[in-house]
């Protein structure tokens, strides 16, 4: 009874292999990565340097290469994630508090705008910024990039506020408090780990979006690090191997650190635990 079948000693071992597959899928980049940019002589091939040098950092960490393009990169990520999880957090709130016929076909549009394909778009927004002069224009961007993140933003927001019992609002509402202040003092606070969640999804989207800055900004001063990581592909096929791997660890440092933060700040879901239980 207590022995292993043996088809379940095959599926574990095939499962193991999967597992073992994936592992080193992602770990060989990962390693290429590390190894490159601490080598000023790197290719394609995963191989330990002969000299361990920090030039490629060196040769990088500059306002025009690095510096610059990283600061605009935050500037349209946090904007458009700040943006994204206030329209959400008011989009999601009489989605789930209300039933209201609306609420059904609502919910399909917005699973519907998520299937979009964002070069389907770029053509008719083109024309549209073109119109209203925003061309290279950082806010227009961000309110565009907020613009598409706004439906998978809204369903999910609305998912983590299904969780926040109404009893706690109707418990505010009774002792006078108004539907917003419930909304800002209970069901957000209570919701934080759902507002983490959000917010790093979307920051992360806008964070390695290539083609709307590439199309809607023209300045090479105002172009994020996900189009300026252009300048390691010289011409004929030629790249600066190292280069782009020291950039590529800089380029990812700020989503680590993002991501670390919010996590501290914002999760955990004891305050909902309690709160229920008081």
């Amino acid at each position: 009874m207590g022995m292993t079948s043996p088809n379940r000693r095959s599926l574990k071992a095939t499962s193991n292999a999967v597992l073992l597959l994936v592992t080193v899928a992602f770990a060989l980049p990962l390693a290429w990565l590390v190894l490159a940019s601490v080598d000023t002589r790197a290719t394609l091939s995963i191989k330990l340097p002969e000299h361990f040098s920090l030039q490629n950092f060196t040769d990088v960490m500059n306002p025009q290469t690095a510096f610059v393009p990283l600061t605009n990169s935050l500037i349209l990520s946090a904007g458009c994630a700040i943006i994204t999880v206030v329209v959400a957090v008011l989009a999601a709130y009489p989605l789930s508090r209300y039933r209201m016929r609306i609420n059904k076909p609502f919910l399909y549009g917005v699973l519907f705008g998520t299937c979009l394909p964002i070069t389907a778009m770029m053509v008719p927004v083109y024309s549209l910024f073109v119109a209203f002069n925003l061309i290279d224009s950082m806010a227009g961007t961000v309110l565009f990039l907020a613009a598409t993140s706004l439906p998978m933003a809204i369903f999910m927001m609305k998912n983590f506020m299904d969780s926040v019992p109404v009893s706690l609002e109707e418990a505010a509402w009774m002792d006078g408090a108004s539907m917003l202040k419930t909304l800002t003092r209970i069901v957000i606070p209570l919701m934080r780990p759902g507002l983490a969640v959000v917010f790093i999804f979307v920051f992360i989207g806008a964070w390695g979006n290539f083609f709307v800055p590439f199309i809607l900004l023209l300045s090479p001063g105002k172009q994020p690090a996900a189009v300026s990581i252009f300048s390691f592909f010289g011409q004929y096929g030629t790249v600066a191997y190292g280069q782009l791997a020291a950039f590529s660890i800089l380029y990812s440092v700020p989503v680590i650190s993002l991501y670390v933060f919010v996590s501290g700040v914002l999760g955990g879901g004891s305050a909902l635990a309690g709160a229920v239980k008081g």
